[in-house]
């Protein structure tokens, strides 16, 4: 790493191949001593993927163009800005093997429960009224990546532990579309710790006559962000996370962060959810109804039947039959099982992008969602909010 960036001065760098520039944007103590503690210290990456679906070791690229920077931390967290692209949380990783072939071959075996171009709601270009005459021609048909995202647990905010020779996976599922490498970003803050200042419980209206429904908590009729900003104001906080956890006595409801597009969070994903395995094998039927219209890797789709799919799981994906067992289970079942993976989300807190304090930093398109299958007692959902900043 250039000595200016040591001293806290802008240093972009790029790398040929990969593309991929990465921005020192807040700096450690120069010249630290063993004694002095490290500040905590925000890298922010762009990324150019070469695949619509490609594993990419962030760590690597971190290495090569600021050295140990990351080894001199504890933990570091990645965030991604993106809703069809994220990260896996380290202990799932670690029990794949931490191999990028192996994280890639558990995505592909998730994403044949959602096949590109299957019909999708949210990719009927026709029925998007949100988008003009041009966003339509160039908008990605992406139902399935959002929905793989979602059913994979991807996450887009992770801390790990470092570890010597850990690598960290930026999971892409949607990089390349009409021939056009999409621009990806993601942040890593490296830190030593994080130490909670404040905690709260809210209560989220969410009223609704439909058995499956989602909410999106960035809407300002909630009011979530307006009392995050202000709580972040009053601590000080430059660098940190907002943790949004669903109450422990909350069930049949779960938490993500994707986008809120009425289509995908209203239609695709309420009938995904219900019963995933009649949709997968329904979504292959209607796929092998019109077999010239797809392509010719997901022609096949329909005769991947649990038993397939469960035995390939075993041969390729070094997880272990108990774990095996549970990813599959929600393909059988109904919602709940899938839901009961993500009881909660981070969003990171930055001052990269100026002004007195830290604020809450998303890509544009992303929202943390509320998804319930049945429901609510009193039409009220409680949200238990941790902010922990970085030490």
């Amino acid at each position: 790493m250039r000595e200016g960036a040591r001293r806290g001065i802008l240093s972009l760098v790029r790398v040929s191949g990969n593309v991929c520039q990465a921005t020192i944007v807040s700096p450690c103590p120069h010249a630290p001593s063993q004694e002095m503690a490290l500040l905590p210290v925000e890298l922010s990456l762009a990324i150019t993927p070469r695949e619509r679906c490609e594993i990419i070791d962030v760590t690597r690229l971190i290495r090569e163009q600021a050295g140990d920077l990351l080894d001199r931390y504890r933990k570091a967290v990645y965030c991604s800005f993106h809703t069809t692209a994220g990260y896996l949380e380290q202990g799932l990783c670690r029990r794949l093997g931490g191999r990028g072939k192996d994280v890639d071959r558990l995505i592909r075996a998730i994403q044949r429960i959602f096949p590109h171009e299957a019909g999708y709601l949210h990719d009927q270009m026709q029925l998007r009224d949100e988008l003009s005459a041009h966003e339509k021609e160039t908008e990605p048909t992406n139902a399935d990546s959002h929905l793989t995202f979602i059913g994979a647990g991807l996450r887009n905010c992770v801390t790990y532990l470092n570890r010597p020779g850990q690598s960290v996976h930026f999971i892409e599922l949607d990089g390349v579309f009409q021939e056009r490498r999409r621009l990806r970003r993601t942040t890593v803050v490296a830190c030593n710790g994080e130490s909670v200042v404040h905690r709260e419980r809210l209560a989220v209206p969410v009223a609704s006559s439909r058995i499956i429904d989602s909410f999106n908590l960035k809407d300002a009729r909630f009011g979530l962000f307006e009392q995050l900003d202000d709580r972040l104001a009053q601590l000080g906080i430059a660098k940190g996370r907002v943790e949004i956890r669903l109450a422990p006595h909350e069930r049949h409801v779960g938490l993500t962060v994707n986008e809120y597009e009425t289509l995908l969070m209203r239609n695709d994903l309420p009938e995904a959810l219900s019963d995933p395995l009649r949709y997968m094998m329904r979504r292959g039927r209607q796929l092998l109804q019109h077999p010239l219209s797809i392509p010719g890797k997901t022609r096949d789709y329909a005769t991947y039947d649990l038993i397939h799919l469960y035995n390939e799981l075993m041969d390729v994906v070094p997880l272990g039959r108990t774990v095996i067992d549970r990813i599959l289970s929600v393909l059988s079942t109904p919602a709940s099982r899938i839901l009961r993976l993500k009881r909660h989300v981070s969003l990171l807190v930055s001052d990269s992008q100026g002004g007195s304090h830290g604020r809450v930093v998303q890509g544009t398109y992303q929202s943390p969602i509320l998804v319930q299958h049945h429901a609510a007692r009193d039409g009220v959902r409680y949200l238990d909010i941790a902010i922990r900043s970085f030490t």
